[in-house]
């Protein structure tokens, strides 16, 4: 194992400081080239509707390697995506698994492999792979490290589908906001035009939703329209607290 220094990236700063996740995959992925200098290339694999894709790749072999591999549908990178366990590969002449992969690795330069699973088990499963041009390349390297870098990606990936999952309730709530408004002025315009209830509005409302079979949303808006001449308020906004 190395005696240099390294400091592992801060997933947190890293996803405050970038414009996309893409961005942060992607400083893990040169910060892998500098924990394990004997390395020639790295790369992180995700699996987006059953299909693999690099997302970040640094050096001049891992991408070639990584697509080698996605066209057989198999090799070390997908066996640990597919797997969640770490797949290393002392050396690619000495090797007999994924059929003539292997081969084709060492006729491009790359004698060994190491790769790690990200997001184990997971809808977004990936695995950060690295290649050396030396047999064994590995044997010495900072695996802890790489482990920790991989972790640092299983992090990045997780807290970006937080936010995501964060962003689509924001936008469903404010959906149910302006669907709310809408229904509310339009029963409004009932109540007045039929001297009744709210709740007697209400369900008349949706006794014309069913019986046109649509939306009772679109049924107000309709009838907001045609007694206004124009849309219907949604309701303002919302915005986040300062």
């Amino acid at each position: 194992m190395s005696d240099q220094t390294f400091a592992l990236p801060d997933v947190t700063s890293l996803l405050l400081s970038t414009e996309s996740v893409e961005q942060v995959l992607q400083h893990l992925v040169d910060s892998a080239l500098s924990l394990v200098p004997v390395a020639s290339g790295a790369g992180i694999t995700l699996e987006r509707q059953r299909r693999p894709l690099t997302v970040a790749s640094a050096g001049p072999s891992a991408l070639d390697l990584d697509e080698a591999q996605y066209g057989q549908d198999d090799g070390p990178c997908l066996q640990s995506l597919r797997t969640g366990e770490e797949v290393s590969v002392p050396d690619m002449l000495d090797e007999d698994r994924w059929g003539p992969y292997p081969a084709y690795a060492a006729a491009c330069g790359t004698r060994s492999s190491f790769s790690l699973p990200i997001a184990a088990h997971s809808h977004t499963a990936g695995a950060l792979n690295v290649y050396s041009p030396k047999s064994s390349g590995f044997a010495g390297a900072d695996l802890a490290g790489l482990r920790a870098l991989a972790a640092q990606a299983t992090g990045a990936i997780a807290l970006a589908q937080r936010i995501a999952d964060a962003q689509q309730y924001a936008d469903d709530l404010q959906t149910a906001m302006e669907s709310r408004s809408v229904i509310d002025q339009a029963i409004g315009v009932i109540m007045g035009q039929q001297r009744c209830s709210a709740e007697r509005a209400f369900t008349l409302l949706r006794m014309a939703s069913q019986r046109r079979n649509v939306k009772l949303r679109d049924v107000c808006r309709e009838l907001l329209v045609n007694v206004g001449g124009g849309p219907p308020s949604d309701g303002g906004t919302l915005r986040p607290r300062p």
